[in-house]
């Protein structure tokens, strides 16, 4: 995908999130995020596109920790949201394309900047089911190139990192496979960090498949899995400790 369709889904998606946020009520319960009411998933999607939107203006060379959301509540929190999410939206499609800055997964892409659009777009996507879920009623559907680009991400970024816990003490292999766009991938998990790759091989024992917008959703630990094949312990060792 490009990047102005990133920046395309991170406008479109913030704003749903901020209606879906203000219907619910800051004091609904967070269906898909247990612990959380709307203004805990307000807080935390404000803080982390602030938190983003520093790294690019600043053009942050060194890991930024995320700050503790404020303390801020009822009208106050739903401004602040919506200017955070300005803010990013706008620093995103302000910055050089060719600019440099740090980030924090190893998921190919083509730049920096590249790499905060995405992950940003896809964060806010995420949240903005959670704020709906809230909400009730039908959710917005997630579109199939964007899911099967957010479930890559996963993979090949988020699980490629040292804090993936998703470990095995014997080898295993398993496929990742959406039913309505050609796209699969083959991971692979040992005592070190899962290593994924492109495409279904055979040796795989297991597999988690169904259409794109709903594995997508399934592998953010937002509703189940759709089909499940092969192997139940490498399955089980996936769904128990993949969370992010």
């Amino acid at each position: 995908m490009e990047t102005d369709e990133f920046l395309e889904i991170l406008d479109r998606e913030g704003r749903l999130l901020a209606t879906a946020a203000a219907a619910a009520g800051l004091d609904a319960p967070v269906p898909t995020c247990p612990d959380w009411r709307v203004r805990d998933l307000l807080r935390h999607t404000g803080t982390i596109h602030r938190w983003a939107a520093g790294v690019v203006a600043d053009a942050e060379t060194s890991p930024r920790p995320v700050p503790d959301p404020p303390a801020i509540d009822g009208t106050e929190l739903t401004a602040w949201y919506r200017e955070g999410h300005r803010r990013l939206v706008d620093t995103l499609g302000g910055a050089p394309r060719d600019m440099n800055c740090w980030t924090f997964h190893p998921a190919p892409v083509s730049a920096p900047l590249a790499f905060w659009l995405r992950r940003q777009a896809h964060e806010t996507t995420v949240h903005r089911y959670d704020a709906e879920a809230a909400r009730g009623g039908r959710a917005t559907p997630v579109g199939t190139d964007f899911a099967v680009d957010g479930i890559d991400e996963l993979l090949r970024g988020f699980h490629a990192r040292t804090r993936s816990r998703v470990r095995s003490e014997h080898p295993r292999v398993m496929v990742v496979r959406t039913v309505d766009a050609d796209a699969a991938w083959t991971v692979r998990l040992s005592a070190r960090p899962p290593v994924t790759g492109l495409g279904a091989h055979d040796d795989a024992t297991a597999e988690l498949a169904g259409p794109a917008d709903q594995l997508y959703l399934a592998l953010w630990n937002r509703v189940p899995v759709p089909t499940v094949h092969g192997d139940p312990e490498v399955v089980d060792l996936w769904l128990t400790n993949s969370g992010i």
